[in-house]
């Protein structure tokens, strides 16, 4: 999507997953967060990971405890709400819009609907926050959102890491100026790696033939034309970071003085603003300072995904109502809710 981003069953054909690793990194919008070490060398990884394998052994443990949260299900919407307050005031200060946005979509992104069975059919289960699936070349950066969200992940220990990355990515959008994702809560995390999809379920930014691979993954999740080309709106928010995903410039006018780290190539102007800047600029290409991928391109050469994408290119308002839904279908992809029906706050 907007790079939405990675690989699991190994469904697709194999032609269409020999693409290389770093362009395997891109799906869905890139960080402002300046990119730590290595995932596996990461002082961060190893501070939730110390955490994760003594909530395995103390379910009283408090911050990240994954028995604990899956057993006692449903996050407590009253922490949710308070959640949601302390995300805003990382949003203001951190402008890591992009990076929680991609956080989202990476874990739920992983969804199989020809796998009944939970966790097995992947999907927004929390399974992200571990190092196996974090080194997924399609997650490359993504140790930094878990270290924005660490601290409120301790102190909001009743809300699991599946509701949490699905409630981060929501209100980024919507604080940037997007539009009100119809959410719901409720979801259950998974509790140890071995739970992990294997890696290859998520977009590539780059295949040959890009269309036939949008609809390959995203056809794979339930999701269909105008879906796929909604979803892709979201890369008005964010940039490409090539050391990351191998794609896009070191720095742009646009990006060399931040906000945040500085440096990557941006698809839009204004990359901390949702609106249909994306469309506009995909279909016009006359800036050379922003992004445009195969995958981006074909938005506007395939007939079906050009109809939603000429449409949204005129009519933002059909875009945020379009958009709006695809994200609120996307962030339940595969998960387990706990009442079965989920809860809104």
């Amino acid at each position: 999507m907007a790079s939405l981003t990675g690989a699991a069953s190994r469904l697709l054909p194999a032609a269409r997953l020999t693409v290389s690793r770093a362009t395997a990194r891109l799906y869905f919008s890139s960080s402002s967060v300046s990119p730590l070490k290595c995932p596996k060398s990461s002082p961060l990884l190893s501070h939730v990971f110390r955490y994760q394998k003594q909530s395995l052994v103390r379910v009283s443990s408090g911050s990240f405890s994954t028995v604990a949260s899956a057993k006692s299900a449903a996050s407590d919407p009253d922490q949710l709400k308070s959640a949601r307050e302390d995300i805003k005031e990382l949003l203001n200060t951190k402008f890591c819009h992009p990076i929680l946005v991609r956080l989202g979509w990476h874990d739920a992104g992983t969804y199989n609907k020809n796998i009944e069975e939970w966790p097995q059919r992947g999907g927004a289960n929390g399974s992200l926050r571990f190092e196996v699936e974090l080194k997924h070349g399609a997650n490359a950066g993504l140790v930094n959102a878990l270290k924005l969200l660490q601290p409120i992940k301790d102190k909001y220990s009743a809300v699991t890491y599946a509701d949490l990355f699905q409630l981060a990515s929501a209100t980024a959008i919507e604080e940037a100026g997007g539009p009100k994702i119809p959410m719901k809560y409720g979801r259950m995390d998974v509790s140890v790696p071995e739970q992990c999809p294997e890696e290859g379920r998520l977009p590539d930014a780059g295949p040959p033939s890009p269309a036939a691979h949008l609809r390959d993954v995203f056809y794979r999740m339930g999701l269909n034309d105008k879906e796929i080309v909604a979803l892709s709106g979201a890369h008005t928010l964010g940039r490409s970071r090539p050391e990351r995903s191998g794609w896009g410039k070191p720095e742009t006018k646009y990006t060399k003085d931040g906000p945040g780290a500085p440096g990557g190539q941006s698809w839009t102007v204004q990359w901390l603003k949702f609106d249909n800047s994306y469309f506009k600029d995909i279909k016009e290409k006359r800036d050379n300072d922003l992004l445009v991928l195969p995958t981006d391109a074909v938005l506007f050469e395939d007939p079906s995904f050009k109809e939603y994408a000429e449409k949204y290119a005129v009519d933002q308002d059909a875009f945020f109502k379009d958009y709006a839904e695809a994200h609120a279908s996307l962030s339940n992809l595969g998960a387990k809710f706990d009442p079965p029906q989920g809860f809104s706050i």
